[in-house]
């Protein structure tokens, strides 16, 4: 009796057992689904708008849209590869972000932005640009500005880019390019940023030009190669952050 028991006991823990990892694949398989068509959804509305909007002899629309069809091609093949429902959701953020440069160039072009987007990670606290800034580095002028213009026609959606923010807004030049595809902050783009963006970001460059012009003393310093000395840099290169 003890052990008919026991038989029942174990095939009613069985049963219960499959049950459970046939739900648990059920959900999985839901799961995986449901990231493939939001990631698809994203990644097709951002082909439309890409092909469909005519930056004419808008330069920084041009640009813009540039940008946004590097994202739409990326996402595609972020879409094509993945397998899981992380995969996805990355290439539905690249996706998102391609269609924040959409949303720039119509902006740029005078027309209507289009409905609210997804918030990127980092986008809040990052910040924006809200006034017309300028830094020299090296003897080059880098340029940030609220809106675009022929001299500012980069634009970045605001987020974190190797831990640091980079704040909404146009540029002159993509200095957090680098950053952006190596994960780490050359040098050079570090001084830029610790000035240019002083003030405008929730975190990460709060000690302004004075903590870049450190930072470049000390890679210079520590570098044995000549892509990393700044040692000619000096506080006379940058305008002062509190003339802001």
């Amino acid at each position: 009796m003890d052990a008919l028991v026991a038989i029942v006991v174990v095939v009613i823990i069985g049963v219960i057992a499959l049950a459970y990892l046939g739900h648990r694949k059920t959900v999985a398989a839901k799961a995986l689904d449901d990231s493939r068509s939001r990631a698809r959804r994203s990644v097709e509305r951002l082909g439309g708008q890409v092909y469909s909007l005519e930056p004419r002899d808008d330069e920084a629309a041009r640009q813009a849209l540039a940008d946004a069809a590097e994202r739409f091609t990326a996402a595609g093949a972020q879409v094509e590869q993945a397998a899981t429902p992380e995969q996805y959701r990355l290439a539905e953020l690249t996706a998102h972000e391609g269609l924040y440069y959409v949303r720039a160039a119509r902006v740029s072009l005078g027309l209507d932005p289009g409905p609210e987007l997804p918030e990127l990670p980092g986008q809040s606290q990052a910040g924006a640009v809200t006034e017309d800034r300028s830094v020299t580095v090296e003897g080059h002028e880098y340029l940030a500005s609220p809106l675009a213009s022929d001299r500012t026609r980069h634009y970045y959606p605001g987020g974190t880019v190797a831990s640091r923010p980079v704040p909404r807004g146009w540029y002159s030049d993509p200095w957090w390019q680098s950053a952006l595809d190596t994960g780490t902050w050359a040098v050079s783009s570090y001084l830029i940023a610790s000035s240019l963006v002083y003030g405008t970001a929730g975190y990460g460059w709060d000690a302004g030009y004075a903590e870049g012009y450190q930072v470049a003393e000390a890679n210079a310093s520590d570098s044995g190669d000549g892509d990393a000395d700044y040692s000619s840099v000096s506080p006379g290169d940058f305008d002062s952050p509190g003339d802001y």
